[in-house]
């Protein structure tokens, strides 16, 4: 199919190509054992000549895409846990905190280099979640609209096919990262409220309900979701135009030092686009998390 195809230009082979060495190990392992009784040969496994691979849109391709979406998302946003910590500072108290580096000076006074990471855990953990369920989905609903429109529409229509499935993969993912970030804002905004995840979480449930970790959903959806959106469909066309009209050689022929530097370059100028969608319904998820029994009515009003 065309699609089918057409994704196969955008995910290294060693991910889905199936080895004809496998089944052929399975196959001789199955036999029965010699007539003379002896142990047959065919019972010593060979030893791998090329990494395992994994079949495309197999179930192993979604896990294999739900890690990989955890092992890259968690770990950086965790890494700019100070930015971030800035950011939703400033968003809440713009009078003290000014600019980006007098909130850092601010921070450093305040809380010391220490306060600098407050926060980090239910980013950590909040952040792998939502990227597992993003990255996994996305594969998943990528190939569910595709099957949907049929090989021709899909490869027409192929950025609809990646705004669809990001979408919908980004309404799961924020159910997972919802009460983390919750959590996560009001520890951040609020130095005196919780030293981390451990006894936040228990006080946010006491204040606000175990109803409140989810208080700030929708706004997160209207985040989140033109952010995911924007991130996939751009990073998909930014790549696909870097090896048509940037790269001379194909992408099957070029090194995967060339590939992944394709793939850092895509990603960065995706992400610069991802912000600038996002970052009005930010403020809102920053306002509604870090006020006890704040509404969305009662933060537009305040914006």
């Amino acid at each position: 199919m065309a699609i089918f195809e057409s994704a196969r230009h955008c995910i290294p082979t060693y991910l889905y190509s199936v080895s004809p060495k496998k089944s052929l190990i399975l196959e001789e392992m199955a036999s029965p054992p010699s007539a003379n009784g002896a142990e047959s040969k065919s019972f010593i496994v060979p030893a791998p000549s090329e990494p395992a691979k994994i079949e495309m849109f197999s179930p192993a391709f979604y896990a294999a895409s739900a890690f990989g979406g955890g092992l890259s998302t968690g770990p950086t946003h965790t890494a700019v846990t100070p930015f971030d910590l800035v950011k939703c500072n400033m968003q809440i108290d713009p009078a003290k905190y000014k600019s980006i580096s007098s909130g850092f000076g601010v921070l450093l006074k305040e809380q010391g280099v220490r306060g600098f990471f407050r926060g980090w855990v239910p980013t950590l953990l909040g952040y792998s979640a939502q990227g597992a369920c993003k990255y996994g989905f996305y594969e998943f609903f990528k190939k569910y609209y595709s099957d949907i429109a049929g090989p021709e529409y899909a490869a027409k229509y192929k950025t609809l096919i990646y705004l669809a499935g990001s979408a919908s993969a980004e309404v799961i993912a924020d159910v997972a990262l919802c009460p983390m970030e919750a959590v996560k804002v009001r520890v951040q905004t609020q130095p005196g409220f919780a030293r981390g995840l451990s006894d936040g979480f228990p006080k946010f449930v006491k204040s606000e309900g175990a109803l409140g970790l989810y208080k700030g959903l929708v706004p997160l959806w209207g985040r989140q979701i033109p952010y995911t959106m924007m991130k996939f469909a751009s990073f998909e066309t930014i790549v696909e135009m870097l090896y048509k009209h940037a790269i001379p050689t194909p992408k099957d022929q070029c090194s995967k030092t060339l590939q992944l530097g394709v793939s850092f370059a895509g990603g960065y100028v995706a992400g610069v686009f991802c912000a600038l969608v996002s970052h009005p319904a930010d403020n809102l998820v920053s306002f509604l998390n870090n006020a006890k029994g704040a509404t969305v009515g009662d933060v537009s009003a305040l914006l």
